[in-house]
């Protein structure tokens, strides 16, 4: 197996646990675990399992400057946007949700054009204007919907919850070549996690999942959440990022919107609307336009 195909399968396999993670997230939020208090679950558990795993890698030195990055990178960035990602899913639906996550090849190229002053041409261009014409036309139609108490607010978290994980893609890919993945997920949760808990001890944790007798069935949807979105999808992640470029990395998000909008369909979780399909539509197009050239094996340089 060659690295692209390890790295596109790695991707693969992460965004369909993310697509998952949407509707189970969409089940317990926010009436069996608060936001906050679920954020601070997955970043806890996921920095005890990544430390522990550690143990048994090989050892590896990393310079103060390492460490402060990786700590700003989980301090901001995983924390940042897990704290947003739940909250938004408090109000809008899974399906609106992943159409503003599916976003993220545009935000990366963004970032990256900000960041790193990498170019923008035409196409890119083009690309970005399609995907914002998909995000208005969607965030117009949420009025109209019942199926979420606080659309709006719900879809402008999402957006920003997208911008800030595409930023965290964008300075990860720049890490994942002189680091272990284990070394970096282990000081980004581990920073993440103590955030989440400071959080946690001003807002207080409330998780009525745990109350009265433990609830079967949104315990092991938490179990889940824990598992497979946090523990494994994040492990899986850096493997694309050292052999992908991060606009492909950010591609793949379009399976977790693929996903994330059959699940909510099939369990009745979500509406489907004329106006969901052709938001659908817009952004895969601007996806095609600012990355799919990309794709032809062309690997960062770090």
């Amino acid at each position: 197996m060659n690295n692209y195909t390890k790295g596109s399968l790695s991707l693969f396999t992460a965004r369909v646990l993310s697509g998952l993670n949407v509707n189970a997230m969409g089940y317990l939020l926010p009436l069996w675990i608060a936001p906050t208090s679920c954020v601070t679950l997955r970043l806890v558990f996921g920095a005890l399992v990544f430390w522990i795993i550690s143990i048994f890698a090989k050892p590896e030195s990393v310079e103060l400057k390492d460490k402060i990055k990786l700590f700003l990178l989980g301090g901001l960035g995983i924390f940042g946007y897990m704290s947003l990602y739940a909250v938004s899913l408090s109000h809008t639906t899974p399906v609106s949700f992943a159409i503003f996550n599916a976003m993220q090849p545009l935000w990366v190229v963004v970032a990256s054009a900000v960041i790193f002053h990498e170019g923008i041409d035409a196409r890119k261009l083009m690309g970005i204007a399609v995907g914002f014409a998909g995000a208005l036309l969607c965030i117009l139609s949420e009025p109209n919907r019942d199926v979420a108490d606080k659309p709006l607010l719900g879809n402008m978290l999402s957006i920003v919850a997208s911008i800030i994980y595409a930023v965290y893609l964008v300075f990860s890919a720049k890490m994942v070549g002189h680091l272990s993945r284990m070394t970096i997920l282990r000081y980004t949760f581990s920073s993440a996690a103590v955030v989440a808990l400071l959080f946690s001890l001003f807002l207080g944790f409330s998780a009525p999942l745990f109350e009265n007798g433990l609830k079967i069935t949104p315990f092991l949807v938490l179990a889940f959440v824990l598992i497979f979105p946090t523990v494994l999808t994040y492990f899986l992640i850096p493997i694309g990022l050292k052999y992908l470029n991060s606009t492909v990395v950010a591609i793949y998000g379009y399976v977790t919107l693929i996903v994330a909008s059959v699940v909510s369909f099939v369990t009745g979780v979500d509406k489907f609307e004329p106006v969901i399909l052709l938001s659908l539509i817009l952004i895969g197009v601007s996806i095609y336009f600012v990355g799919v050239n990309d794709e032809k094996k062309r690997v960062l340089n770090r």
